[in-house]
């Protein structure tokens, strides 16, 4: 499941963080930092994803 949240944060970041953690802040950051530039959100999505599973 951790391979195909890390595809989704590539591809579309906040649905990866939404499939690991919710709807919480961390969602809420990673959509404000891909809008603000999409390789923030890529970065804050994966960082999440592997945060999450450890």
């Amino acid at each position: 499941m951790s391979l195909l949240r890390i595809i989704l944060a590539v591809f579309l970041p906040p649905v990866g963080v939404f499939l690991t953690v919710g709807i919480g802040s961390a969602f809420w950051i990673n959509i404000l930092l891909t809008i603000l530039g999409y390789i923030p959100g890529i970065i804050h999505a994966v960082w999440v994803i592997a945060k999450a599973d450890q």
